[in-house]
Formats: structure tokens, sequence, C-alpha cells
């Protein structure tokens, strides 16, 4: 019987109603506005990401702000604390000389006396992590948006349609900090993308593929689903703003990762054209994805169209990879693992040490340590 417990136990079957990103609720905006049901009836978001450069900033080669969070934007000069807070800590050093009788009221209750926040501490809280709700957009769609147009300018805001919750299968749908990772990875390094045809796997709402194609010649964005498909496409539309200035442009297009062919069917959306199809393979130099490794299935599908359509490019390129380890405890290992990012690298490991007599990959990892660009929580485990 004991047997019989532990080899059920071996291979528990766990099912989760729904997959929540929490990327949107920290800083991005300070409303996430409703604005319509998609095919399948999810509530479908509208949410501003700031960003801490512009178009025009990199049009004129400015230099680029950085984000800074924390004791950085308390009021300070130099080494001096400014007469606010130097008040208060004098206010703080006279009770404490008073002894705790001085807090004690009348019944013997001892009364706390909090010193005042002042305007750069709230500041930096809000800097720190800016917690909003949704707001479900009913009717005066114009009127709900005038606030945020006002307070950014149409270069240092990206625009993303999304969903909140989705069930697993529909993650796509949702906002994921590893496409901000790979995006200010792209502007740190912009020289190197500036003009580039690039190709996106499972580029989800889009914003990595907007924001590079803010630098890039061509982006092609693909991904399956044609609901999925047209919130990406609604997204590129809503920044065509933001890759006016650099020329660049971002095509939408379907790759479905179990075929092994591009679709070329007329009649379907979102599909390629023999031109598309051969502009990509003469000129594509980069191939980026970013939070697509949840699943060891469609990571195994993911490295397999890698594999060839690496083999049919006309020139060697690099792939960007972006990912966010999420641990989780496992009845079966009774420990804290990763299974995802485990079964993501075993697999990289035997790309690298693969030996076909074509193709060659060699892997090389980043250091975090670039600049940050958009404002998001940069966490540890990116």
């Amino acid at each position: 019987m004991v047997d019989l417990a532990e080899k059920e136990m071996d291979n528990p079957t766990f099912r989760s109603d729904t997959v929540l990103s929490d990327v949107h609720l920290h800083c991005p905006s300070k409303r996430h506005l409703m604005v319509r049901l998609n095919a399948v009836g999810q509530p479908v978001f509208l949410s501003y990401f700031k960003l801490l450069w512009s178009t025009e900033d990199l049009a004129s080669g400015k230099h680029v702000r950085e984000i800074t969070t924390g004791r950085e934007h308390q009021c300070r000069s130099g080494d001096k604390l400014c007469d606010k807070d130097r008040s208060n800590i004098k206010k703080e050093e006279e009770l404490n000389s008073e002894g705790v009788e001085a807090l004690l009221d009348d019944d013997g209750d001892l009364e706390v006396v909090r010193r005042p926040r002042s305007a750069s501490d709230l500041e930096a809280e809000d800097l720190l992590r800016d917690v909003v709700c949704p707001v479900i957009l009913m009717k005066g769609k114009e009127d709900a948006f005038e606030d945020e147009d006002q307070e950014c300018t149409c270069s240092d805001v990206v625009k993303i349609e999304h969903t909140m919750a989705t069930p697993l299968e529909d993650v796509g749908k949702q906002v994921w900090r590893a496409a901000f990772l790979l995006a200010d990875y792209i502007l740190f390094k912009r020289d190197t993308f500036r003009c580039c045809s690039v190709l996106e796997l499972g580029g989800g709402t889009g914003i990595t593929s907007i924001i590079t194609g803010t630098v890039a010649k061509t982006v092609y964005s693909t991904d399956v689903g044609e609901d999925l498909l047209a919130m990406c496409e609604q997204n590129v539309a809503l920044n065509k703003h933001l890759m006016e200035p650099g020329g660049g442009e971002v095509k939408v297009k379907e790759l479905d990762w179990l075929k092994d062919e591009f679709c070329t069917d007329p009649e379907a959306p979102y599909s390629w054209s023999e031109e598309e199809i051969a502009d990509l393979l003469d000129h594509c130099s980069v191939i980026m994805a970013a939070d697509v490794f949840y699943d060891d299935d469609l990571t195994d599908a993911l490295f397999r169209t890698l594999y060839r359509i690496t083999h049919k490019l006309r020139h060697s390129c690099t792939v960007y990879l972006a990912l966010e380890k999420r641990l989780n405890f496992t009845l079966r290992h009774m420990d804290v693992t990763c299974e995802a990012y485990s079964h993501f690298r075993n697999t990289l490991n035997d790309l690298e040490n693969l030996q076909d007599g074509k193709m060659k990959y060699t892997v090389e990892p980043i250091k975090l340590d670039f600049c940050q660009f958009l404002v998001y929580e940069r966490i540890e485990q990116l």
C-alpha cells in the first residue's frame, strides 16, 4: 500500500485555472482601461508603459536617461540632509531625550509619534512600486485617455493592449518581464540592431518587436492564434509613431513551431507571401524570443524551429533568448525547483553540442548590468 502511494506520487498532475503576470501592475502606468472583449470573451486592457527615452533622444544622439530607484531620490544635496529632513530628525531627538514618559497619554497608553513623510519619500515609493487597479471603461473612451495623454508625450510611452489573467494556453496575451529585459538590451545595443532584419518567435502582445522596430529595418513578429495575432497587430498600429522616425516596420505573421513550413495559404490571415519568406531567409540576421520557455514540449518545438530556420538562412545570425526563472515547489522532488528552466538549459546544451557538419552553434551568456530603459521591476530571476 505504501509502495502504491509512492508510485502514484511520482508523477502528480496539477491543473491551474489561470496564470497571471503582475508586471503591468507595478509602475508602468496609473490606470489600466478595459477597452473591449476579444473574440473569446476575455477582457482586453490598454496599459501605458513608460519609456525612459524618446525617439527624439535617439535621433539626436542625446544621452539616454537611466532609471534610478531607492535612496537616490531622497531630498539630499551631496551628503547633507535637506532642511525638511534635518527638522524631522531634530524633533525625533527631542522626543528621545524626554524619555518614554513624554509619549504617554493621560491613561498611560503609549502614543507613537511618526516622522512626517516628505514629498521625496512619497516620490521614491511611487517609483519603486506604484500598485494600481484596473479601470473598466464603459463609455467616453476619449475622455478616459485625456489625463494620460497630458501626462506623457507620444515618444515616451508604449501603449499595449493585453489581458490580465488567462489559461496557460493564452499566456501570450499577457505582458511578461523578460520581454522588457530583451527590449532593454536591444535599446542598449541599438547600434548592433540598427537596420537589421529580425524574426521574433512567440511575439505575444508584440512589445519587444515594437521596441526593436524603433531601430531595426524590418521585424517579423510571429505567434499562433488569430485572436492573439490581431491583438499584436493592433499594438503595432498603436505605436506606429515610435517606429516612424527610424523608418522601421513590424510585420505580424503566423509561425507555428509544430509545423515544418511557413503558412502560405492566401486565405489564412497573417500568412506569409513568397516574397516575405524570401526576404526573411535572405536578410535575417537576428532571431529573438522572450519568456516562451514554460512548457517542455513547446521548448523542444522552439529549438526544432530554430534549427530548421537557421539552416535555411543565407547568412549567419545571432539568437537572443530571454526568460524568467520561475521557482515552484514540487512533490516529486519535495523541494523548490525550476524544471522548465532546467529543461531549457539542457536543450540549449544539446544544440551547442550538435555536430551535423552543417551548422555550429555557440552559446554565450549576457551579463545583466546594462542600462534599464523601461519602467519595470528587473528582478534577479531574469
